[in-house]
């Protein structure tokens, strides 16, 4: 078998917008299904209780996030640099950006998450403030056809 090491810059590396998260593709581990995807979130910005089939691990880079487990009686942990949350498959969370400055964090995860996040990402910076009801409704189609369940939420 061949073994190839390569190098991928972070200036390089393919940036979508998903919702308000700024996120950057920058790596594939060859020969598995796990990828690197960089997460700028600003303020207010996170993602809605739900569930999927992949599991993650978040290193937070900076900043803070709080993430919520929702297996039982909600708990929110909140997490600042150097920090590492992991969610496993199935498990019901979420993530929010609480504080008043954007936090970044290292996200690993499965191909199928990232074929979600390129399904929904755009490459124009979305407006600040909440999302819009297109925009939600994008989101929970996208869900629906991913395997996403949104706690509370159809399907």
């Amino acid at each position: 078998m061949k073994s190839t090491v390569t190098l991928n810059r972070f200036e390089d590396a393919p940036a979508l917008w998903i919702v308000r998260d700024h996120a950057r593709f920058v790596g594939d581990l060859p020969d598995s299904n796990l990828a690197l995807v960089e997460f700028e979130v600003p303020p207010g910005s996170g993602t809605p209780p739900h569930t999927h089939a992949s599991p993650e691990i978040f290193r937070i880079l900076s900043g803070e996030i709080t993430f919520g487990a929702f297996d039982g009686e909600p708990t929110f942990l909140t997490a600042g640099p150097g920090s590492v949350v992991s969610v496993p498959s199935m498990a019901a969370h979420n993530y929010e950006n609480r504080s008043g400055a954007p936090a970044r964090m290292l996200v690993v995860l499965d191909q199928s998450m990232v074929t979600f996040f390129k399904e929904l990402g755009k490459t124009e910076q979305p407006p600040a403030g909440p999302p819009s009801d297109e925009e939600i409704s994008e989101v929970m189609a996208a869900c629906a056809r991913h395997g996403i369940h949104i706690l509370g939420g159809p399907g």
